[in-house]
């Protein structure tokens, strides 16, 4: 029907009326159809009455059009209006607890265009808040990944809000430096490193597109042991940034990931990509602040902020504490011998001989030229004199040649303890342990003395 005006109803009342009134002129003739005598039916009262019968049966119909299709047509608006607000309003302030599918749905109670409409809208009220539910997941996990440098923090916090967010069970974030994949964070997974080798991982990395191992039966599920329980579906998302691959994510799930969780994981690979990217890089720029070039050692600056740690630490939990100082003996005579690359080979050598001996979570610093610290958590001094004297015979039994010529290497130690010694400060128990050195260095040297 073509619009004769901008409103629904207007239009809807011109055709209806205009109908009741084809009806009344009509009406007189069809009576004559019908045999009626033409002397009572073509009279004025008589054609006056059709039309006005015509238009009441118009405006009747037109009535009962509006108080049905239009309280229907109005329910919508207002629905529609109401959802308008609320999705203004957590547009504007952020709150979008008001904007509930639920509260916004507008009741199906019919199986015509009407009822077609109110399901439509729902669906789009349902879309609508499925998509705010994406932005505010990706939102909030850009924010977790972009708040952190540090690799450990970021597959830290990054691990669990995936797992919380796509409903996953185990996961485990790999990061590429340059030799391999190594696990930086793990969550529920017994054997992280192997996962690294897997050839799912490695096929996720070359192809660039998530892979996944799933299995349908319900009675079948993926007996893993890398996992700490049977999954039936692992997920590989590759990682990259600037279509550089930096790592890998692995998620196992109980149950195959919806569709919801997939999207958000498309939308959290990008981000966990570059945040890896820069972290990893960080971490490097770290490390080369930190390490002593020549000795692989901490340097002085960054091995004495480590102290520090350490002994606060002990402070604490009332725990022990211990240093060794070790200076190799006669060095500048190696030097002034054989020369300053040979007397570099020496201490490479001998830095090497050092770390050997040391426990998994000692620390190793180059104090300064041919002196080293080690600082040792948890030792007593009874344990730094039996590690002093295995660190000692370590470095007299370091072989460093020079031509034909095997260079003579031996080491003095001085070692300390907390709390044996009841000190104040780091600086104070490295004073301590100087002094044992020096001691040593009186008694003879390639010796071990504890203060």
């Amino acid at each position: 029907m073509p619009r004769l005006t901008k409103r629904v109803f207007a239009d809807l009342a011109i055709w209806m009326t205009s109908f009741g009134v084809a009806v009344g002129l009509f009406f007189p003739y069809f009576c004559i159809w019908l045999g009626l005598p033409v002397s009572a039916i073509l009279t004025p009262s008589f054609v006056v009455s059709a039309l006005l019968a015509g238009l009441l049966v118009g405006g009747v119909n037109f009535a009962l059009s509006r108080l049905v299709v239009g309280s229907q047509l109005k329910r919508l608006a207002t629905h529609m209006n109401r959802a308008q607000r609320q999705l203004v309003q957590g547009t504007r302030t952020g709150d979008w607890s008001d904007c509930d599918p639920r509260e916004c749905a507008m009741p199906v109670d019919s199986d015509d265009e009407v009822g077609t409409s109110a399901a439509a809208f729902n669906v789009l009220i349902a879309t609508l808040a499925r998509s705010h539910e994406l932005e505010t997941a990706t939102r909030r996990f850009s924010q977790v990944v972009a708040s952190h440098l540090d690799l450990e923090a970021l597959g830290r916090d990054a691990l669990s809000t995936i797992l919380s967010d796509t409903g996953a069970m185990a996961g485990v974030l790999l990061i590429d430096r340059g030799e391999g994949l190594e696990a930086t964070t793990s969550l529920g997974v017994s054997d992280p490193e192997a996962v690294a080798q897997n050839s799912l991982v490695a096929e996720a990395l070359k192809s660039g597109e998530v892979h996944a191992l799933h299995v349908d039966a319900d009675s079948v599920v993926i007996d893993s042991v890398l996992l700490e329980q049977a999954a039936s579906e692992v997920v590989v998302v590759p990682l990259s940034f600037k279509n550089v691959p930096v790592g890998a994510l692995v998620l196992a799930s109980a149950e195959p990931l919806g569709p919801a969780a997939r999207v958000l994981l498309t939308h959290y690979q990008v981000d966990l990509g570059l945040a890896l990217s820069n972290a990893t890089s960080h971490d490097r720029l770290e490390r080369l602040a930190a390490i002593d070039p020549l000795t692989d050692a901490y340097n002085r600056r960054f091995g004495l902020v480590r102290l520090q740690e350490e002994f606060g630490r002990a402070l604490r939990v009332a725990g022990p504490l211990g240093v060794l100082m070790v200076d190799l003996d006669h060095f500048k005579k190696v030097n002034d011998t054989f020369g300053h690359l040979a007397g570099d080979r020496v201490l490479r050598a001998v830095a090497g001989s050092v770390r050997r001996v040391l426990r998994e979570g000692d620390i190793l610093v180059r104090y300064g030229g041919e002196e080293f610290l080690a600082v040792l958590p948890g030792a007593s001094a009874t344990d730094l004199a039996e590690l002093g004297e295995r660190l000692r015979r370590a470095v007299a039994a370091t072989e460093v040649t020079d031509g034909d010529m095997r260079i003579p290497v031996t080491a003095s130690v001085g070692a300390a303890s907390y709390p044996e010694h009841d000190v104040s400060s780091a600086s104070d128990l490295v004073g301590l342990a100087d002094e044992a050195l020096y001691a040593a260095k009186r008694a003879g040297r390639d010796r071990v003395a504890v203060a």
